[in-house]
């Protein structure tokens, strides 16, 4: 699960493509859609509801944020592939899990990398296992003794996403025992281990921090390389014997591939403008989701990396669904 990458946190300076002089400058003349396709209140809708308001004004048009859910998230996914490629249907999702649906579903009716074309990256975040606080364990060498004595029910947001992966390649690397419970998203299956239907819940940190600083979670660990001031002294998973681990969640933008350059050029522009004025960072780097912005070809290189490498944790898991 280590992630070798370029250095994309870097590229975030590139605020938006070169204009081209010879296109006139795209102006919406109706509301645009930010379409997120999992359930209100995980990481993709949090980011969505903070940017829409910014992003109306520079806009001027209104700008909807729409929960379409189903299929895992391919359901959202598959309604921005199909629209028409003209701007006003933006897909807003954790792009790990996109990366990740052609290399589990067999029968995927849409293919991300034809139909879909990055607009910028917004954030990332790094999963954080956390627990009921009633679950014995204090760390990963005791949940994982305890989940080999009894049952251990892992909500993941869903079967073949990020975070079900990531609790997969934990399983394997420590001989840990899950049962895996999936949901519609991140905020369910955060809301069933805040109620004791589910024992651990392994999610991004944008989503699960405000319900470990408010103690209805016991973090246990983080999934990054370097601990995280914002949970104290909590170590990561590489620190508690999985060398290298890090995985997370990446949230960013893409529309109907096809779409002109000049939409391109002017939503890359906008959305780099709303995720990086100071009320948006400072929320989301209060929850510890870091910005990271990128130009349309960076993020279609990065998607493009995220594929190869998810295709290589999928093979080796043996994880295929209908």
């Amino acid at each position: 699960m280590q992630v070798n990458r370029r250095t994309v946190l870097g590229a975030s300076l590139a605020a938006a493509l070169p204009l081209a002089h010879a296109q006139q400058a795209w102006q919406p003349t109706r509301p645009v859609r930010l379409i997120v396709p999992y359930a209100p209140g995980g990481s993709s809708d949090i980011i969505a509801r903070a940017i829409s308001q910014p992003l109306s004004e520079a806009l001027g048009q209104s700008v909807i944020v729409e929960n379409k859910v189903g299929a895992n998230g391919n359901l959202g996914a598959e309604f921005v592939a199909r629209s028409a490629p003209d701007g006003y249907n933006i897909l807003l999702c954790d792009t790990g899990a996109l990366a990740i649906s052609p290399s589990v579903y067999t029968r995927l009716s849409f293919d991300p990398g034809k139909d879909l074309r990055g607009v910028t990256m917004l954030a990332y975040s790094p999963h954080l296992l956390a627990v009921h606080p009633s679950v014995p364990a204090n760390n990963l060498k005791e949940l994982v003794a305890l989940s080999q004595k009894s049952q251990i029910n892992f909500a993941v947001t869903a079967m073949g996403s990020a975070p079900h992966l990531a609790g997969v390649a934990v399983e394997r690397a420590t001989g840990a025992k899950w049962q895996y419970i999936p949901y519609k998203g991140g905020a369910q299956a955060v809301a069933d281990t805040i109620a004791g239907q589910t024992q651990v819940v392994m999610n991004g940190m944008l989503a699960t921090l405000p319900f470990v600083q408010s103690g209805k979670l016991k973090v246990l660990a983080v999934s990054k390389r370097t601990r995280m001031p914002l949970i104290g002294d909590v170590p990561t998973l590489a620190e508690q014997g999985i060398a290298g681990f890090e995985s997370g969640t990446w949230q960013g933008t893409l529309v109907a591939n096809g779409t002109p350059v000049n939409i391109m050029t002017r939503l890359n522009m906008e959305l780099i403008k709303a995720i990086r004025s100071p009320d948006v960072r400072s929320k989301l780097s209060g929850q510890g989701a870091q910005v990271v912005t990128m130009t349309p070809a960076e993020q279609d290189r990065f998607f493009d990396d995220e594929r190869k490498r998810w295709l290589q944790v999928v093979t080796q898991a043996g994880i295929k669904l209908d």
